[in-house]
Parts: C-alpha cells; sequence; structure tokens
C-alpha cells in the first residue's frame, strides 16, 4: 500500500529524515516511535507533501507520491489527524466532521457522517455542542471521525495520546483499533510507547531522523534496549 524507500528530507542545508525506508500494508497498524525531536513528524509531513524530499522515493498502490500536489494527497485515499486536534472551538460537532467531507457528495457525505457516529457514539449526543467545549479526549474522537469523513483508506496519525488523561488515552487507542477494524490502514506516530504497543502489530523506531529498529510489537516490547529505554523497566 505505502511504501517508503530510502527517503531523505527537510528544510535548507541540513535533512530531517536520513534514509528512512518503511511500509504500511492494506488493513494494517504500524507505529513509528521515537523521543520528540526523533523525526516522527517529519515523516507524516513528507506523506502529506509538506515536506521537501532531497532524495529517495515514496508510493501508495504503486503510484508515485512526487508526481501527487499536496491537495490531491486526501482523493487518493490519505487523511492525516495532526498533533494538537486542530478542531474549530466555536463550531459544532456536526459542523467539524462535515469540514472533512468537502471534496465529497452529500449523499456520500451524510452517510460518511452516520458511519462515523457508530464508531464513536459520544459525537452523535454532543453533535450540537460547540467543539471547544468538548474534553481533550472528545475533540480527538471528532479530529479522527472528520479524517474518516474523506473516506480514506490511510490514516495518520500524530501523537493522539499527547496530553491526554491515562483513561482518555485508552478510550483514544481503542478508538483507533476501532478504525482498523473498518479496514483502515493506520500509521501512528507515538512517544507513548507503551500504549501505542498495545494497538498496533508492528512499529518502527525512529532516532535522529534514521530508522533504529524495527519488528512486530511483540518483538519490540520484548528487546532490552526499548524496555530500558522507553518503557523504563
Amino acid at each position: 500500500m505505502l511504501d517508503i524507500i530510502k527517503l531523505s528530507g527537510g528544510y535548507g542545508p541540513r535533512p530531517i529524515l536520513h534514509d528512512v525506508s518503511l511500509h504500511v500494508n492494506e488493513g494494517e497498524t504500524v507505529a513509528i516511535l521515537g523521543a520528540n525531536t526523533a523525526g516522527k513528524t517529519s515523516i507524516i509531513k513528507a506523506i502529506c507533501g509538506l515536506l521537501p524530499r532531497t532524495q529517495g522515493r515514496m508510493t501508495l498502490h504503486g503510484q508515485d507520491l512526487a508526481q501527487v500536489p499536496a491537495h490531491r494527497r486526501v482523493a487518493m485515499g490519505i487523511a492525516c489527524v495532526p498533533e494538537g486536534r486542530h478542531v474549530f472551538p466555536e463550531m459544532s460537532v456536526y459542523e467539524n466532521l462535515l469540514l472533512g467531507g468537502y471534496h465529497r457528495r452529500k449523499s456520500d457525505l451524510e452517510a460518511s457522517i452516520q458511519r462515523c457516529y457508530e464508531l464513536f457514539p459520544r459525537l452523535q449526543e454532543r453533535r450540537a455542542q460547540a467543539a471547544g467545549t468538548l474534553s481533550g479526549g472528545e475533540q480527538q474522537m471528532v479530529a479522527i471521525g472528520r479524517a474518516l469523513i474523506a473516506d480514506p483508506r490511510l490514516l495518520l496519525l500524530d501523537e493522539p495520546s499527547h496530553g491526554l488523561a491515562p483513561m482518555m488515552v485508552d478510550e483514544v487507542h481503542s478508538a483507533i483499533m476501532k478504525v482498523n477494524q473498518e479496514g483502515i490502514a493506520v500509521l501512528l506516530i507515538e512517544q507513548n510507547v507503551a500504549s501505542a504497543l498495545k494497538v498496533v502489530g508492528r512499529a518502527y523506531v525512529l532516532e535522529s531522523g534514521r530508522i533504529a529498529m524495527e519488528g512486530t510489537a511483540d518483538q519490540l516490547e520484548s528487546n532490552d534496549e526499548i524496555r530500558r529505554t522507553y518503557l523504563g523497566i
């Protein structure tokens, strides 16, 4: 589905990413783990067409993304939930969700909103409520729901647990698993390694813009270096 091969890129003379290679298969959930300055968000930006590429190749379903401008990638099936949620606080939950389907027919849009409510019943209960009055976890559900309205095949999530209470982290990660059960592939950027490894099947560890390690969730969870550096064990 998504293949990234020896990707380097960044701003100015110093690249942020160095020879990054990774893949996400159809319907798979994959995490990119690492510290705050590792370059995880830069991979998301590169996939979305927002980070200058100096070398390497990215393809989605075999199509070279270098030939696709950023604004066309949503129509290809890529949707992104950036870190910080970025809901429109004065607009209702329903209005926020509508914005995710700006490129879709009205009949398809309403069906997608109903599907979103089935995944996140709490959003239906609060559909007329201003998004800015919701809890952090509920706002994250709005942000994920808005991305799903675009009918993606690949959902990019950047630090969805950031700033949330532990109970809400579990709820958001449960929502991610529900999304994946719908057949949508998920690429999850996370600093919360312990929680992320409960959600994904595979993961990559990024250090200073380079892939330092990769493996299944079980392999990484039992790796001594991962346990010591990221899990505090």
